[in-house]
């Protein structure tokens, strides 16, 4: 696979104080730069104490102290080189695993600090084990990621800063502490399409980088008075057809693709590693065509296993799509704000049909569409070459605003949804939608029209 240069730490500040310049001028011009153009992975590992982390003091699950090992770390690494010799990955450490005082803690901290050393990993924090806002207030999370990031600075040496944060969901106030106080302008910020399942609901965004919106994290900015400096990337890249579902609905569950808990430990190595390859696939072929780049995502837990997975996967895709190139999170997210100096050119695509495991049936076709006014999902059945129906529109131009006391549900739906869960949720054909919300949608692609 293809890569980038590793970073010297100097080369890095002066490599984004670049991006950083180049994006605020091309927004103050109103000018666009090039657009982004290759296949890009990204891969993150999380170490951790307990199984969620959702305050310094607060668990939820299991002690997994024992699975997150130097020798459990050591085993993750290698499996990663070996699908992958010369690609550089994304750690993402808790609260707990940074202050352990533990040996073996100690000893996971300073292997972390050398993979940094030696293969240019990003080596960053992990607020509130993935559902910082559920569980904690603004301020308190934004002052753990303060302290959070100043010990990944000493654990590492050298000056070093993480160029992103990983946080599964995290609030638009505190991506916008990221840029503007911590100087960090990549955030894995939202969880695609998450809903009914673990500790926390968060669908309704678009599942590649956009910049969020003051008003909501899953809103993208409308211009430069909502606009916030920080790029926000999905968590997981999961099969589209599966994702439209709520929890484990009809006994499925909705975040199949290419994680190895839902792929492989549910489906069994064969028929897993396929879904873990034909979710790759939508987005380094077709989705590729239609959006000039493609990118794929996981974060998987080191405490799950599951590395003789991940090497297989790395090296499927290097076979398959040799020009990959697999990077941190931070260098994907810096790489797509150079490219990206707002929202105002997105305008992702997706195509996918079923691929036959549970819930993502082969005789069905979802085509996805994203840009910064709205995203809109139509759902057919192309075996009968039945027409498609609309399950989801959400308008990104209407007003938005996050929970503001502690709650699980994130989300933000308005028109409709793909989950389900509200009375108007119904699927309905283009044509029943309302006369303003038809217009909107075939003032930027009339080639729907024909659909109504």
């Amino acid at each position: 696979m293809a890569t980038d240069h590793a970073y010297s730490r100097r080369e890095f500040l002066i490599g984004a104080a670049g991006a950083a310049l180049t994006a605020q001028s091309a927004m103050a011009l109103g000018a666009s730069t090039s657009a982004l153009r290759g296949r890009f992975l990204t891969h993150v590992s999380v170490v951790r104490v307990n199984q969620i982390e959702v305050t310094p003091n607060r668990s939820i699950g299991e002690d997994e102290a024992p699975d997150n090992s130097p020798a459990h770390i050591r085993s993750r690494r290698e499996a990663f080189a070996r699908g992958c010799p010369e690609g550089r990955m994304t750690w993402a450490v808790s609260w707990l695993a940074l202050n352990d005082n533990r040996q073996e803690y100690k000893d996971a901290r300073r292997l972390l600090a050398s993979y940094h050393d030696q293969y240019g990993d990003e080596i960053t924090f992990i607020p509130g084990g993935y559902f910082a806002p559920m569980y904690d207030t603004r301020a308190h999370n934004r002052e753990t990621i303060h302290k959070a990031l100043g010990l990944i600075s000493t654990m590492v040496g050298g000056g070093y800063r993480p160029q992103c944060i990983v946080a599964g969901f995290l609030d638009a106030e505190n991506q916008r502490y990221l840029a503007t106080e911590e100087g960090i302008h990549v955030c894995q910020g939202q969880i695609w399409s998450q809903h009914g399942i673990d500790h926390g609901d968060g669908d309704g965004a678009i599942c590649y980088p956009y910049y969020p919106s003051r008003e909501h994290y899953l809103k993208p900015a409308q211009g430069a008075a909502d606009f916030i400096d920080c790029v926000c990337l999905d968590g997981w890249t999961c099969d589209f057809l599966t994702a439209r579902r709520e929890g484990f609905e009809g006994g499925y569950n909705s975040r199949l693709g290419v994680g190895p808990i839902e792929a492989v430990g549910n489906l069994g190595t064969a028929a897993g590693r396929r879904e873990m390859l034909a979710t790759t696939a939508v987005h380094f072929d077709r989705g590729h065509a239609l959006n000039g780049f493609g990118w794929v995502t996981g974060i998987w837990e080191v405490s799950v296993g599951h590395d003789e997975d991940l090497t297989y996967w790395l090296q499927a895709v290097r076979d398959r799509w040799p020009d990959t190139s697999v990077l941190t999170e931070g260098e994907f997210g810096l790489k797509w704000r150079q490219h990206t100096p707002s929202n105002a050119s997105l305008n992702y695509q997706f195509d996918a049909r079923g691929t036959g495991a549970p819930g993502s049936e082969k005789e069905l076709e979802i085509e996805w569409y994203m840009n910064r006014e709205f995203r809109l999902a139509l759902l057919r059945n192309w075996v009968k070459n039945e027409p498609p129906m609309v399950i989801d529109f959400t308008r990104y131009d209407l007003p938005a605003q996050e929970p503001q006391t502690l709650q699980r549900e994130w989300s933000l739906m308005n028109v409709l949804n793909q989950k389900g869960t509200r009375p108007q949720d119904k699927p309905q054909r283009l044509g029943q939608l309302t006369a303003e919300d038809q217009r909107r949608i075939f003032a930027r692609y009339p080639e729907l029209k024909k659909l109504k």
